[in-house]
């Protein structure tokens, strides 16, 4: 069963997209995140505590768990989601998240001792060779997108960071009880920046109903769940390379529920990627 468990994530992580399309026409985009936090720490702390889960005995790791869920969900989600809001194409916010892998590559060697091969350095390049030819068809509505790149450069830093620092510092701890710690300074991080950027906006209808609660249950339960089990059992290097699939796999749903056309440019691009990603993960 878990080695199925990468075809799931990047398939539920790829959604996202899709949530934050039919959600983020009618709230701000840190009031969104900061309702779906809500949704998940109350999920979440019952479930722990109906089922008696373990909390950290250690000061010192509530600390660890807590920042790696600033970077993973305050930094990379915030950045994403204001990306798009504020009207940088999706394909290009996938291409510039989507340099994750070559970045955490380069930080698992310092951080975490992790030797990268010459095969998954080939698969890494290959990989974002396959992204950047999927998403080709998005630059020419780039050209003046200007400071709108910055938040996804940000959700690239931030994913990267938090990924590395949860490998070395926390990489084991109770799923149920560390997601309520992961996402609770998450939440505050983000109500601090609305209070000094904005103020709180959402419309209230069913499709943002709807978008909000795939988010919660299928994004920040199911894939935030299975990313911590895989990065608990997997290389950094391994795991950041299955982020190379996400734009290939939205693509594909999109043109499955909204019928967009793929070009034999972003075909090939999809089996760059996946070709890719297959060196990674095999290499000795």
């Amino acid at each position: 069963m878990q080695r199925f468990y990468p075809v799931l994530f990047v398939f539920l992580w790829s959604t996202g997209f899709i949530g934050a399309k039919y959600g983020l026409p009618f709230a701000d985009p840190l009031s969104f995140l900061l309702a779906r936090y809500g949704l998940v720490i109350t999920l979440m702390t019952a479930i722990a505590l109906l089922t008696r889960a373990p909390w950290p005995k250690e000061p010192v790791q509530w600390l660890h768990i807590g920042v790696s869920g600033v970077l993973v969900h305050a930094v990379y989600l915030g950045g994403v989601f204001i990306a798009i809001k504020h009207g940088l194409p999706a394909g290009v916010t996938a291409l510039v998240v989507g340099m994750q892998p070559l970045l955490t590559a380069f930080g698992a060697g310092w951080l975490l001792g992790e030797k990268v091969s010459g095969r998954q350095w080939t698969g890494l390049a290959l990989g974002f060779v396959g992204v950047g030819l999927v998403v080709s068809g998005k630059f020419g509505e780039a050209a003046a997108l200007g400071p709108m790149l910055l938040p996804a450069v940000i959700a690239l830093f931030g994913i990267t960071a938090g990924t590395l620092y949860q490998k070395r510092y926390c990489a084991r701890f109770d799923l149920r009880t560390g997601s309520v710690i992961q996402f609770v300074p998450t939440a505050l991080v983000t109500a601090l920046a609305i209070a000094l950027t904005g103020e709180f906006q959402i419309e209230w209808n069913g499709q943002f109903v709807f978008a909000l609660g795939w988010l919660v249950l299928v994004l920040s339960i199911g894939a935030i769940g299975l990313l911590n089990l895989l990065i608990r059992s997997g290389s950094a290097v391994n795991v950041a390379s299955l982020f190379y699939l996400t734009p290939p796999t939205t693509a594909l749903i999109a043109w499955a529920v909204f019928g967009e056309i793929l070009t034999l440019t972003a075909t090939a691009g999809m089996l760059l990627a996946v070709s890719g990603v297959y060196l990674v993960a095999r290499a000795k």
